[in-house]
């Protein structure tokens, strides 16, 4: 019975044993053929999927790139169509400034469309006309039109003919014509009136001549210095979003000299002004100004030196020895001349001589010892004054010096920024005062007797000026620049004048850009900043393309 069950288990065991085998994954024989199945599939796989990843890196690469294609082109498009050329539209102006001793003309020309209700106006010509200033046509008025046909031929060519009957004329006067209509105010309205109807004849649209205040000439000179510095634009950068560094709103003050008039122009920090009459508003460019000015009638240089002549004739038989003229230099003068001018009346006397006869004796230090009593520093009704009486706050900041200032300095060679000074100054005036007349027409035989033989007067005159008259000292000296022209245009109250008048010339609608300066900048930096996004992300799939499929997975 035993063997029986024993046969029967051993039985039951063999039939057990392959199946146990092969649930305990000992029959290698029957687990083979599976095996090579799943290796096979997953190998399949990986290259499916390996084939994938490379259709799928390729199309995105070609669309990147086609997309920074477009960026770019884009780009470019914005550039040519946004920059190129506008139509030129421009206008033109003329001003005639007469002087008490010439008269010149310059042709001003500004865009249609005008920056804060103010033109950018720029000098394109100057023509000087031959001869004195107006006022001394007054018994000559059939010569005017002689007078002003060469310069204003001379606009004729410059402005563009079709421009001609739109282009405005002025004419503005200054101190010689001051001087004539406080002699003689008939006289001088002759004398405008035959001015305008010479002008008339040519095909401008003239404006009219006038004379134009002392008040004015400063203000529109302190105008012209400061728009030819840049002093009234703030400058910008970063697409006009940042403004550039180191630019001031401080604005020049302004010296203006001539034959008849000096004027002194500036805008006071901190200060109360006292004298309304010497107070001027302007706005350009969007902006107020509140300007002191004063013109100094009879303190030019052509009057002041008349004034000093007859002063000095008290005590005299009719021979000045004159300091302020070099050794050896003389000169003759009828009596009656010299009191001719308003300027010289406070002087008059009955004199038994009908001429007066200048001896030269060239000495600089005796020369502004007789140049002082000029300037009446005796009375002030204010907290500060300059002389005679005039309101004048304490000067601040930089000025610059033009007109009779610039010539005389620029003769003397001392316009340079590093040489320029008031100990240097009055060195140089004592070399030159002291040097013989025939030793100077020899050097200078090409300058006119007139003003060569008045430069020793003249430097030491505006020495004396900026500092007994105007209160300069040695410390502020160095605030003083000295200015013929700045950009090439010339430094004067006429460009001021004219950038005035351009606010009541009624502006045209400017030819615009395509976009806006806003819409521009703003696709500008949007196809810039997809570009740069198409760059970093072509870079990245090329270079690490199993960070991209791991966050894809």
């Amino acid at each position: 019975m035993e063997d029986r069950r024993d046969s029967r288990v051993l039985a039951a065991k063999r039939t057990f044993l392959p199946h146990q085998l092969y649930q305990d994954g000992l029959a290698s024989k029957h687990l083979n053929p599976d095996s090579n199945w799943i290796k096979h599939n997953s190998h399949a796989a990986s290259d499916q999927e390996s084939e994938l990843k490379t259709f799928c890196s390729k199309n995105i690469l070609v669309i990147l790139g086609f997309s920074s294609i477009i960026a770019v082109i884009a780009l470019l498009a914005l550039g040519l169509t946004q920059n190129k050329p506008l139509p030129e539209n421009v206008k033109f102006g003329i001003v005639l400034d007469a002087g008490s001793s010439h008269t010149s003309l310059y042709i001003y020309k500004w865009p249609a469309e005008k920056e804060n209700d103010t033109g950018v106006v720029s000098q394109v010509e100057e023509c000087k006309l031959k001869g004195p200033g107006i006022s001394e046509f007054a018994k000559k008025l059939g010569e005017i039109d002689i007078y002003l046909e060469a310069c204003m031929e001379r606009a004729r060519t410059v402005v563009p003919k079709s421009q001609h009957a739109e282009t405005p004329v002025y004419l503005g006067a200054t101190a010689g014509m001051r001087l004539l209509r406080m002699k003689n105010e008939n006289l001088a309205s002759k004398i405008l009136s035959t001015v305008a109807e010479s002008i008339t004849r040519y095909p401008f649209d003239f404006q009219g001549a006038r004379i134009i205040t002392g008040q004015e000439e400063g203000a529109y000179g302190w105008i012209t210095i400061n728009y030819l510095l840049d002093k009234f634009i703030q400058k910008s950068g970063w697409f006009n979003l940042k403004p550039r560094k180191g630019d001031t709103q401080e604005t020049y003050g302004a010296l203006d000299l001539g034959g008849a008039s000096t004027q002194i122009t500036f805008v006071p920090q901190n200060q109360v002004l006292e004298s309304p009459e010497n107070t001027l508003h302007f706005r350009l460019y969007g902006k107020n100004y509140s300007v002191y000015t004063h013109s100094f009638l009879c303190y030019g240089k052509d009057q002041a030196l008349l004034q000093k002549l007859t002063k000095d004739l008290k005590n005299t038989n009719g021979t000045i020895h004159e300091p302020c003229f070099h050794s050896g230099y003389q000169r003759r003068m009828n009596v009656s001349h010299l009191y001719e001018a308003p300027c010289t009346r406070r002087f008059l006397m009955s004199l038994p001589f009908p001429e007066l006869e200048i001896q030269g004796t060239g000495d600089f230090q005796k020369c502004q010892q007789s140049i002082r009593p000029l300037f009446n520093t005796s009375y002030c009704p204010y907290s500060r004054c300059s002389f005679d009486g005039v309101f004048l706050p304490l000067p601040q900041g930089d000025f610059a010096a033009f007109s009779a200032f610039y010539y005389v300095m620029g003769f003397l060679n001392l316009t340079s920024e590093e040489g320029s000074s008031q100990s240097k100054m009055t060195s140089t005036l004592e070399e030159f005062c002291s040097r013989p007349w025939a030793e100077l027409q020899m050097y200078f035989g090409d300058v006119k007797e007139k003003y060569l033989s008045e430069y020793c007067f003249s430097g030491t005159y505006i020495l004396t000026l900026l500092l007994s008259g105007y209160h300069f000292t040695a410390e502020t000296w160095k605030n003083i620049h000295f200015m013929g022209k700045v950009q090439s245009t010339s430094v004067g109250w006429t460009l001021g004048y004219m950038l005035n008048l351009t606010n009541m010339i009624p502006s045209e609608e400017p030819s615009s850009t395509p976009l806006s300066h806003s819409t521009y900048v703003f696709l500008v930096v949007l196809f810039s900043l997809i570009l740069v996004i198409v760059v970093i992300i072509g870079l990245f799939v090329c270079h690490r393309p199993s960070y991209f499929w791991k966050d894809m997975v």
